[in-house]
């Protein structure tokens, strides 16, 4: 295989999919695992669409995710090489005016509105061999005419001629063959002379000749345009280093069919952008996964397995790991639905690898926005007693609250069914063997307060939940004995009677 050169071409159009992502990751493992090059190129050749931000928000995005490209828009070249397409308007315009010179192509110039008469005349009409001869182009006018409309500055565009009745075929890497007649295919417009820029079609074709790109790595709806990059590679004349071709499966909306949008993260509550973005437009600002407390390794983690496995029962891959494993007989071929609670899943995961001081240190400023100010190796102790319940580092808040928080109000559920006769006086006096245990032990204080209930015949349930009440305000958290380990015997001493003060004067 000659030297593995791969791309990924966004167009700065507004926030990057989290399935573009996802195109990007897979671009990425094959290029290092064949210790190939790993392109970003910005394919901004539709003006009208351009986003302020959108180039800079890519950028920012893989710089988080942890994914590095060896060439692009960002990093410097001596051979003075633009990866903004933009940048590169009088190469286009060349090999348009080469397939034009060629009679593979040819100058139209038809109005939008002389074209909207059409498609109302015509049912499903298109530009193609059955009509291009009922147009205004350079294939119907005489040459004369053609050199006085170019005189004239007429807009116009290029089209390129597309010969009905030849099978087009194609051997992706993940489809297999695909053969498509160029019957169905129209005469596409390559380059506009309105803004002198190439559309898609064009650009892409000849940016990925002249950066020697190897393998295309794209997503699957750009399938039914690959017949007619074939004819330009041929048209072109570059048929013999023509990149192979391979077509991801759509990430699909959790529910219903239909690829994922951000209408479908906006309804079902989740994002579908690595970072938070700010549309410079419309003013709308939408959350990202960073901002949701998600780890970049476990975003990539989760996009890998998302149309592709590894054929085993392995789930967590280090970045490293996916390099050696990914390959493209493991793609899938049908589409992937997208699952947030597997996202959450992998964040989980990922996180109970982090640090005990890591968490901490986040979740200090979480406190810090509360004014809540407490020793780092206090936190500590608190995010290694539950640590293992949380997926974000946001939900140690919801999970520890009362370790910083005496509780004011106590679940009433939980009185109305454990809260029995002579409650109050059975926890003072569990209470009291507590603090008779000095230094305090939690094994000895949970074994004398066993002791304590079976000796008196109490309900173990509904004493320990109680206890359990008056520290917390609710029957949740850890291991009882680890609170009060954390709280301290004179904090777990107040806690305790004012809960029995409080509840015992609503009974």
């Amino acid at each position: 295989m000659s030297e593995v050169r791969v791309r990924f071409a966004p167009s700065p159009t507004g926030a990057l999919h989290i399935g573009g992502v996802r195109t990007a990751l897979y671009n990425y493992l094959f290029a290092r695992q064949n210790g190939g090059k790993f392109i970003l190129r910005i394919e901004d050749t539709d003006s009208s669409r351009f986003v302020p931000g959108a180039e800079q928000y890519i950028i920012d995005s893989f710089n988080w995710l942890g994914l590095t490209f060896d060439e692009g828009v960002h990093i410097p070249n001596e051979e003075g090489i633009s990866y903004r397409q933009s940048e590169r308007k009088p190469i286009y315009k060349r090999y348009a005016d080469l397939l034009v010179d060629k009679g593979l192509a040819y100058i139209a110039f038809d109005t939008p509105a002389e074209i909207e008469v059409k498609r109302k005349e015509i049912a499903n009409f298109q530009y193609d061999s059955t009509t291009r001869n009922a147009m205004k182009n350079s294939l119907t006018l005489s040459a004369d005419e053609v050199k006085q409309r170019l005189t004239n500055k007429e807009q116009y565009v290029v089209r390129i001629k597309i010969d009905p009745g030849e099978n087009i075929e194609i051997n992706d890497l993940i489809c297999g063959h695909v053969c498509i007649n160029s019957s169905v295919l129209d005469d596409k417009v390559i380059w506009k002379s309105s803004d002198g820029l190439p559309t898609y079609h064009l650009a892409n074709i000849v940016d990925d000749h002249l950066m020697r790109i190897s393998h295309v790595i794209r997503g699957a709806e750009w399938l039914p345009s690959a017949p007619l990059h074939v004819l330009l590679y041929r048209y072109l004349g570059w048929a013999d280093s023509m990149p192979q071709f391979a077509h991801l499966p759509l990430i699909l909306k959790p529910d219903g069919n239909g690829k994922l949008s951000k209408r479908d993260g906006d309804r079902l509550g989740f994002p579908v952008f690595p970072l938070q973005w700010a549309d410079p437009k419309t003013g709308e600002i939408s959350t990202g996964y960073k901002e949701q407390g998600y780890l970049p390794e476990a975003i990539i983690n989760f996009l890998a397995l998302l149309g592709w496995n590894p054929g085993t029962e392995q789930e967590i891959f280090s970045l490293d790991e996916l390099i050696h494993a990914f390959s493209f007989n493991r793609v899938s071929k049908s589409g992937a639905k997208f699952d947030i609670e597997k996202a959450k899943w992998f964040n989980h995961k990922y996180l109970q690898n982090k640090s005990n001081t890591e968490i901490s240190l986040e979740f200090q400023q979480i406190l810090s926005q509360k004014d809540i100010k407490a020793p780092l190796n206090y936190i500590e102790q608190i995010v290694a007693l539950l640590k293992e319940r949380i997926s974000f580092v946001a939900d140690m808040w919801e999970q520890s609250h009362y370790f910083f928080i005496a509780p004011t109000t106590y679940d009433e559920q939980v009185i109305r069914k454990r809260w029995k006769e002579n409650m109050g006086n059975n926890l003072i006096e569990i209470l009291h063997i507590i603090e008779s245990v000095q230094p305090f032990d939690k094994t000895k204080a949970h074994d004398l307060t066993m002791d304590y209930i079976q000796q008196h015949e109490l309900h173990l349930g509904h004493t320990m939940n109680c206890f359990r009440l008056a520290l917390v305000g609710a029957a949740k958290g850890p291991d009882l004995f680890e609170i009060i380990n954390l709280l301290g015997i004179e904090e777990t001493k107040k806690r305790v009677l004012q809960a029995v003060s409080t509840i015992e004067n609503k009974l």
